[in-house]
């Protein structure tokens, strides 16, 4: 299938490893000219090595930054048409009213503002040529709040909520704005949360209907498919990929 995507720029961040790797590497593949994004240019040594990609380094709490990336990505490969939110998780943590204040405010910053701030720095030049393709990597909990993730329970059922109120905005300027919803994959995150690798994976095979942990790939699929023109009357959904795992009809 053709997804209609070769040669649109794609911005991905949080793309030196797990489901930000993997959906740049995904529209790479589909013939993307796509810039990676991580704290360091170290780290993203290894997807520019396999895709190819043009690297940033940018810190997502950093909002005042914003502009600067936009206009860096754009003076290396022009006008940005698709954008990946994809923000990391914040701390865990048993008892959920023991989060500082702190902690609050910086999950706040990175898994709903920065969004926020790149969608308005994206969005006028989408308008202007008529298309953009915007999706947000979150998480199935913000359907059902996952145990010790009081922070991304919280701040990702925010952005979720608000990329459903700018889908209906900006659909008729050819804009399309998703959300991805992953259920259990397997990254080093689902790792540091379950304990280790063997007990994610047992994990996977006892609680996932499909029985296994999900590949970040299969994520990086769901992400490339919204993001086509295949996709275009496809806009303001939060899509389960969760191999079942969500009892929600």
């Amino acid at each position: 299938m053709d997804l209609g995507i070769s040669g649109r720029v794609a911005l991905v961040l949080g793309a030196s490893k797990g489901l930000g790797r993997a959906v740049a590497t995904e529209l790479h593949a589909e013939g993307a000219r796509v810039a990676v994004v991580a704290r360091t240019l170290d780290a993203l040594e290894g997807v520019v090595a396999d895709t190819g990609a043009v690297a940033f380094a940018h810190d997502n709490a950093d909002l005042d930054l914003v502009p600067t990336l936009v206009e860096g990505v754009e003076r290396e490969l022009g006008p940005i048409e698709i954008l990946i939110t994809n923000t990391g998780g914040p701390p865990a943590r048993p008892d959920a009213l023991s989060h500082p204040l702190e902690e609050w405010e910086l999950a706040h910053r990175t898994l709903v503002l920065a969004p926020m701030a790149l969608i308005e720095a994206v969005v006028p030049g989408m308008r202007e040529r008529g298309f953009g393709r915007i999706v947000n990597i979150a998480s199935w909990a913000v359907r059902e709040p996952a145990p010790n993730l009081m922070l991304s329970n919280s701040h990702r059922s925010a952005t979720l909520a608000a990329f459903k109120t700018l889908a209906r905005q900006l659909a008729s300027s050819g804009i399309t704005v998703n959300s991805v919803l992953p259920g259990r994959i397997a990254t080093d995150r689902i790792y540091e949360l379950s304990g280790g690798r063997e007990a994610a994976e047992e994990i996977g095979r006892t609680e996932v209907p499909l029985g296994r942990l999900g590949a970040p790939e299969e994520i990086a699929a769901a992400v490339a498919f919204l993001c086509s023109g295949r996709a275009s009357y496809i806009t303001g959904v939060g899509l389960l990929v969760d191999g079942g795992l969500s009892r929600l009809v």
